[in-house]
């Protein structure tokens, strides 16, 4: 696969990631969304931390996409995506459709950078059996 090829699947994936972020988690806990909130509360949040939670979530999705700081945000992200999936477990929500979504999401993501970032290739290279 040549690397334009590559870099661009990269960033589609990226981008995809991203948007949804925003779209589904992002903003409507920073626009107190009534979703977001029931969503929250039954995971045992209280409601008084949700905008507190988008703004991490933001904060790590903006580092995550500028290329000087992309490992640092895609490390801090999947910190918050591990506290999802704990807290899903502990919720007692489906395995598959909840509990390791927060999985899925990560692999979106660490993919998209991989794919897009030939030193992290070169650092963690894809080696088949």
């Amino acid at each position: 696969m040549s690397g334009s090829l590559v870099l661009w699947i990269g960033r589609v994936l990226t981008g995809a990631f991203a948007l949804f972020m925003v779209g589904a988690s992002i903003a409507p806990k920073l626009a107190g969304a009534q979703v977001a909130r029931d969503a929250m509360v039954k995971l045992g949040w209280d409601e008084r931390f949700i905008p507190l939670i988008g703004l991490i979530e933001l904060s790590c999705l903006v580092l995550h996409l500028y290329p000087r700081t992309s490992i640092l945000g895609s490390v801090l992200m999947t910190g918050l995506l591990g506290g999802s999936i704990a807290a899903q477990l502990r919720a007692d929500q489906p395995l598959f459709s909840h509990v390791l979504f927060g999985v899925y999401l990560g692999l979106a993501m660490w993919g998209g950078l991989w794919l897009r970032d030939p030193d992290l290739r070169t650092f963690l290279p894809f080696r088949a059996i």
